[in-house]
């Protein structure tokens, strides 16, 4: 090996062995930094959905499909509905769920350590009802307000859909007595073959257009939906509600369903997180939601949804930004696991470099030290057989022995070429010692 490759190796073994100790305090501070950020999102996650075919439903089969490309696992639970989903994201048993507004404000107030994810789209209140039905009421086979469903056979759902809450409240404020109404609580998918064989006189959904069921009945023979003709009076009285109007020819265009305007009030959908779901997850979710609502839609303008407008439940941070700012620049450019590694972590990074900048100071100095004492240890021996020289019984041959036996030793040091002078140096000290060694 050549003198220039040693002495290279040697100068980066001390600065290596110098800076060691500054290089293990950094690394354990990033380890105690990521295992405090915790910045890796879990593998899987449990989405409280919906009724088979229902908008829930439709919609977390989107939201597991977009997941999956980033390595998690959306389990999709399947509930009866917005009651339900509020209830298993309370006691822990899903970690998301689609929650109507205002299903339940006293059950909204006692679930603590829910946050939203942002108002998603809003959910019509559905009434179908049969024409043979509604001839028994009004001539022209049109019903337009609720008071006129007394007499009839009304599906309004289970319990844990939400939407027999919502329809009491409706039924209150119109002074309605359910003893009037021929109430039943069936779920969707039988409720709708019952109504489709005569067994129901009208079907209350509460749900997305994006529902297969309300796509369907909105274009069955002999189907008609309710018109609301006091929408804008509901929402004053239930602020959760809003007034909504369906088209005219927005479902079917070239057969014109449906035939004129329809108004209609909704409820405001929201992906609610229980608390302890990883910021990551509530990230990545809030992102898909992005692409999935803001479309324009039946009853939306693009872009409109997903908004911060729900006040029922506190915004949650990454909700809130990624609303108003959209993807972060870093994830545009980076995989998300780098990306969000970074987002996490840079202000703790900032942190640490602001604790050990100071600290580096000392690596120099003690990268100096280290290669000088490789030379000045051996200045305590010369200084010793000095010493001798004046005041011992030796005689001058074995201490000139023991010199030269030093300076054999001395030979053998390597040190840098920036710091060959040190060297040099002491070897010009042994000879001056030598020298007197002689006069003596």
């Amino acid at each position: 090996m050549s003198n220039t490759i040693r002495y290279t190796l040697l100068s980066l073994r001390e600065m290596l062995t110098s800076a060691g100790p500054f290089v293990l305090l950094t690394i354990a501070l990033l380890t105690l930094t990521y295992w405090w950020l915790d910045p890796t999102p879990p593998k899987q996650v449990t989405l409280a959905t919906g009724p088979a075919q229902s908008a829930y439903d439709e919609f977390g089969k989107r939201y597991a499909k977009a997941m999956a490309s980033y390595g998690i696992e959306v389990q999709l639970l399947p509930s009866e509905g917005s009651s339900q989903n509020l209830e298993w994201l309370a006691a822990g048993k899903a970690d998301l769920g689609f929650v109507q507004g205002g299903t339940s404000a006293r059950a909204v107030n006692d679930h603590e350590g829910l946050t939203s994810l942002g108002s998603l789209f809003v959910e019509p209140v559905w009434l179908f009802y049969r024409s043979d039905a509604a001839k028994k009421v009004t001539k022209d086979a049109t019903l337009n307000s609720l008071t006129q469903l007394k007499g009839l056979r009304v599906n309004v759902g289970t319990a844990g859909s939400g939407v027999p809450s919502l329809m009491g409240k409706l039924f209150e404020i119109n002074r309605i007595d359910d003893g009037t109404i021929g109430l039943s609580k069936l779920e969707q998918t039988p409720a709708t073959v019952a109504f489709l064989n005569g067994e129901l006189d009208a079907l209350v959904f509460a749900s997305a257009p994006e529902s297969p069921m309300v796509q369907m009945l909105l274009q069955t023979p002999g189907v008609k939906l309710m018109d609301f003709a006091q929408s804008e009076a509901y929402s004053r009285r239930l602020t959760f509600l809003t007034p909504v109007t369906l088209p005219r020819g927005v479902v079917d265009l070239a057969s014109d369903v449906p035939a004129q305007d329809v108004r209609l009030v909704a409820p405001t959908t929201t992906l609610i997180a229980r608390d302890g779901v990883h910021p990551a997850v509530l990230q990545l979710f809030s992102q898909a939601s992005l692409g999935f609502h803001s479309q324009a839609g039946w009853f939306s303008r693009a872009h409109e949804f997903p908004n911060t407008a729900n006040a029922e439940f506190p915004l949650s941070k990454e909700a809130d930004r990624t609303i108003r700012n959209g993807v972060p620049l870093m994830q545009r450019y980076l995989p998300f696991s780098y990306a969000n590694l970074m987002e996490r972590m840079w202000l703790a990074l900032g942190i640490i470099i602001a604790v050990l900048l100071p600290l580096s100071r000392i690596v120099p100095p003690l990268y100096e030290f280290r290669i000088r004492s490789r030379v000045f240890r051996w200045y305590g021996q010369l200084r010793e057989i000095e010493d001798r020289a004046g005041s011992s019984a030796e005689s001058a041959q074995e201490l000139a022995d023991e010199l030269n036996r030093l300076e054999t030793r001395v030979g053998k040091i390597t040190v840098p070429l920036s710091y060959a002078d040190e060297l040099y140096a002491l070897r010009n000290h042994i000879e001056l010692v030598r020298k007197r060694l002689l006069k003596t």
